[in-house]
């Protein structure tokens, strides 16, 4: 209910367009043609994300993907049984030639230029950690501030300073998504706060010189403040750049449609990614009304999306028909 209606699906209804027009114009490709929707690409209640085409790339077993569990104890595994969509092939089910995804670009450069194709080039680095902080529960009225092991306040410091490094650097974003303090209580002075990080860049030096930083200022935070501050690593998926060839292909096809098009990087974590590990990958994006994504308000017009749609097609006519 909090999302939009296009990310992810708009590819996979893409996918079975283009299927279902080489049988209706009774064309037999040269090789197969399978289109995939890949579970759990958001990662948000089972971590890491893009599990699903992470798994089918070997990045991660099928049988530690299924154990992953969320917040509550319930694993993948036995949720894909409640709902029916617990698969019965074993990985890996084919090893495909190319990687193609046609996506919302989820984002606002299409729109604002008023261009009508993004050629991807790759994918930003993505990697996420929970941060622990614990300190001592105590009287929020009784309680000097000099004698407190205020886990809130050290957490809050923490948090500005993500800000402040990655305004520091333009193409470096750090995002604090959740954040949940213990006991909870608008009088008791915090002992617990656990919260997210969201860091992604286009370069990994930058991803490693930032988490350099942010060790460094942690350990700060912790002695200052007199609490304990743990870092897990949730997630660290590297840079990927997509394959040439194909993005050659992709502004070829535009071009003879007469749409518009541009190179350009994703700031979202995509599949792609995942199967770049396995062969030749690339991505196709059409215009996000006012970047707007994640949220209801997720809009592209229909002209849009027929018009990705028919890239697709003509890319994947030209790797896959006689």
């Amino acid at each position: 209910t909090n999302a939009g209606a296009l990310d992810g699906c708009y590819g996979v209804l893409s996918g079975l367009a283009v299927a279902r027009a080489f049988l209706t114009e009774g064309v037999r490709p040269k090789r197969p043609l399978i289109v995939a929707a890949f579970t759990n690409e958001e990662g948000v209640r089972f971590q890491p994300d893009m599990m699903g085409s992470l798994a089918f790339a070997g990045g991660i077993s099928a049988e530690e993907a299924l154990a992953a569990t969320d917040d509550e104890g319930r694993s993948l595994g036995s949720e894909l049984e409640r709902i029916g969509y617990a698969g019965e092939e074993p990985l890996p089910i084919a090893t495909p030639g190319e990687y193609l995804e046609l996506h919302v670009e989820q984002g606002p450069i299409l729109d604002g230029e008023g261009v009508q194709i993004g050629v991807v080039e790759g994918v930003q680095g993505i990697w996420w950690w929970r941060i622990t902080v614990r300190g001592t529960a105590n009287h929020a009225g009784t309680t000097p501030l000099a004698l407190r092991h205020d886990a809130g306040h050290a957490a809050a410091r923490i948090v500005t300073f993500l800000r402040e490094m990655a305004k520091a650097t333009p193409a470096t974003l750090a995002t604090v998504g959740t954040m949940a303090f213990r006991p909870g209580s608008i009088n008791v002075v915090p002992s617990e706060a656990v919260f997210t990080v969201d860091l992604r860049d286009p370069e990994r030096a930058r991803l490693l010189a930032a988490e350099e930083k942010i060790a460094v200022f942690t350990a700060r935070v912790a002695e200052e403040e007199e609490v304990s501050v743990v870092m897990d690593q949730l997630v660290r998926f590297d840079p990927v750049s997509f394959d040439g060839g194909l993005l050659d292909l992709i502004e070829q096809a535009a071009a003879e449609k007469g749409f518009s098009s541009r190179r350009m990087a994703s700031g979202a974590g995509h599949d792609a990614q995942m199967m770049a590990r396995l062969c030749r990958s690339a991505m196709i994006f059409v215009p996000s009304r006012g970047g707007v994504s994640h949220s209801p308000a997720e809009h592209t017009e229909d002209d849009q999306l027929i018009r990705g749609a028919e890239v697709l097609l003509r890319v994947v006519s030209r790797l896959i028909c006689p």
